[in-house]
């Protein structure tokens, strides 16, 4: 049995297997047709950080496969009130086929994922973020961008970024992060991607300047500045990220024909400018419905390692 908590887990093979799954599901489903790939199955979803994306995602994707979402906020389960998580895992998971938690802790993730007798998938932790990643590489591949793939990620050191090392340090591609000095990514997971990009032949450029990391990119991305538990520090972090907005200027420096994708919700005009956004907005929403597809393949991978 397997788990999807970070992309660190996999190989390049394995996370390129869950990307044709999924190619090849969207392909059926903009037919209408639904292979009940998960007949009968369940998906509890923990939500104890709330989403749109995520829930509809992942509810419509197990119903198209043939199974059935159950939603559960912290208000619904006893961890609200105080259950250890080891607890809810031994409990939950006895009564479902598969669970997914979208939560503040990665700690939280792995250890309900120990004492769980399903797979377990990451819907967002704030250290990782990666089935966002499978839709933005399922998205990538549609748009013909893999080849010589050059990823700038501008902005925040978050779960987006760390994300972003994963999949580059595993599928060998350049990637240049460019954040705003002090909020750089976490150094522990920075030092896993260099480990895993020198087997995969990936570059890694790390700094803080985004005129150099978007200069040639054919991909440009970034996420927002003010995470959700970030409320209090907008107003500091609105000033710390002067420079880094994603607008016509930088978008310029990228290869033509470049790709602009944002995982959502965009606050324009603070990490992206309402002309780059809307010039992109095709582009972007196709990541946002690639949420589904990705989604999809993830899960019938993951059931299929449980024979």
């Amino acid at each position: 049995m397997r788990h999807f908590l970070t992309l660190k887990d996999f190989s390049k093979e394995e996370i390129l297997a869950m990307i044709d799954l999924a190619v090849q599901i969207k392909k059926e489903a903009k037919k209408k047709i639904y292979e009940p790939f998960l007949k009968d199955q369940v998906l509890g979803m923990i939500f104890e950080k709330s989403s749109t994306r995520t829930r509809v995602s992942f509810e419509v994707g197990i119903h198209q496969l043939g199974g059935k979402g159950i939603f559960l906020s912290s208000n619904d389960l006893q961890l609200g009130r105080g259950e250890p998580m080891k607890d809810t895992a031994r409990v939950i998971s006895r009564m479902v086929d598969m669970v997914m938690i979208r939560t503040f802790a990665q700690s939280k993730l792995e250890e309900f994922a120990r004492y769980s007798k399903v797979p377990v998938i990451s819907g967002l932790s704030d250290s990782y973020h990666p089935v966002q990643l499978m839709a933005d590489y399922l998205t990538i591949k549609e748009y013909g961008k893999e080849k010589d793939l050059v990823v700038a990620y501008i902005g925040d050191g978050n779960n987006m970024a760390h994300s972003w090392l994963m999949l580059a340090s595993k599928l060998g591609f350049e990637l240049r992060i460019a954040t705003p000095k002090g909020y750089e990514v976490d150094a522990a997971i920075l030092a896993d991607a260099q480990a895993f990009a020198a087997q995969s032949g990936a570059k890694i450029i790390i700094g803080n300047d985004p005129k150099s990391a978007c200069e040639n990119a054919s991909v440009i991305t970034t996420d927002t500045w003010i995470s959700m538990g970030q409320e209090s520090e907008k107003e500091q972090r609105i000033k710390d990220f002067e420079g880094f907005m994603v607008d016509a200027t930088l978008m310029a420096l990228a290869k033509r024909g470049a790709m602009f994708l944002h995982c959502l919700p965009a606050y324009r005009n603070y990490e992206v400018s309402e002309e780059v956004f809307e010039a992109h907005s095709e582009e972007i929403f196709c990541e946002a419905e690639n949420r589904l597809h990705a989604q999809k393949g993830v899960m019938v991978w993951l059931d299929r390692q449980k024979d």
